[in-house]
């Protein structure tokens, strides 16, 4: 019996030329490259937020003499006793909290529902509602405010803190960024887990939900950054010293006296710390979300 050998690709030829294998020394370069590109820029943006919290750590003597000097000769605490001894900023923090948690929360759950609806259920006038809902953008919001706030009058909530959670209930942003990403969905998902006898709720909840959460934790990021730093409406709605939150406390205080840097330079570090921690911790959820969600029909 006759054995064939198998042919065999000489050596000096394998691998090609044109395979990654020899393509990929040539990525860590490129990497690299883009590295030294993208360290200095994020320098350039975290370089306001290093002088923010230097400055509250000057002393006011050394604040307004010239030239400026980025790093101060000495470091003290006086802006923050101020801070926390002739101000309310503990109940102004827990009042924004109250109101950020509310917010964030009710987004997730209304606007989860309402994207769900919209990319899933069929029903008639679906897509003009869908876009009528759309088209609220466009109005300015200062066109709302004076009929918002004759209604929150009529309701009785003005001065209250209900007047500053209940614009932020629910918002389009986050209706269209649930539709989008629930669209991005296969729907063989729903279909087997209806035919295995799950309700449409169901399905929702213990299979949906559990796969928008890089969506959820965007909507929550970008619902905590605009709830947090909301001043224009609380300004408007409330004057009750023990409802103001936490931006328009720090107004109010610094409207009423002269400027005291270092004191502001803390009130920011204070209102400004909360919301770079979460960023930190929810970041790969954000750019998650960002890769999946897309503009969809």
């Amino acid at each position: 019996m006759t054995v064939l050998a198998t042919p065999t690709r000489p050596s000096s030829s394998w691998p090609p030329s044109d395979t990654p294998a020899e393509e990929a020394p040539h990525s860590k370069p490129r990497r690299g490259w883009w590295h030294l590109v993208l360290v200095p820029v994020a320098l350039l943006f975290a370089t306001p937020f290093v002088q923010m919290f230097l400055t509250s750590l000057t002393p006011e003597s050394e604040i307004n003499r010239f030239p400026v000097r980025f790093f101060p000769s000495e470091l003290t605490l006086d802006g923050y006793a101020k801070l926390f001894r002739d101000t309310d900023v503990l109940l102004w923090t827990s009042n924004t909290v109250l109101v950020s948690l509310v917010a964030v929360g009710s987004h997730l759950v209304l606007c989860s529902l309402a994207g769900y609806g919209f990319a899933r259920l069929k029903f008639p006038g679906r897509n003009v509602g869908f876009f009528m809902i759309i088209a609220t953008i466009m109005i300015p919001t200062q066109l709302l405010m004076v009929p918002t706030y004759v209604m929150f009058a009529r309701v009785g909530i003005i001065d209250t803190l209900a007047a500053a959670m209940v614009p932020w209930l629910a918002s389009v942003f986050g209706i269209f960024l649930m539709r989008q990403f629930f669209l991005s969905l296969p729907v063989e998902l729903e279909e087997a887990a209806l035919l295995d006898g799950c309700s449409r709720f169901t399905t929702f909840w213990r299979i949906i939900l559990p796969l928008a959460r890089p969506a959820l934790a965007t909507l929550a990021i970008f619902t905590l950054l605009s709830s947090w730093n909301d001043l224009v409406w609380p300004l408007i709605a409330i004057n009750d010293p023990s409802a103001f939150t936490l931006q328009l406390g720090i107004t109010n205080f610094q409207g009423a006296r002269r400027t005291d840097w270092s004191l502001l330079m803390a009130s920011n570090v204070v209102a400004t710390l909360p919301l770079i921690v979460f960023f930190v911790f929810a970041q790969k959820q954000f750019i998650a979300t960002m890769s999946f969600t897309g503009v969809k029909g």
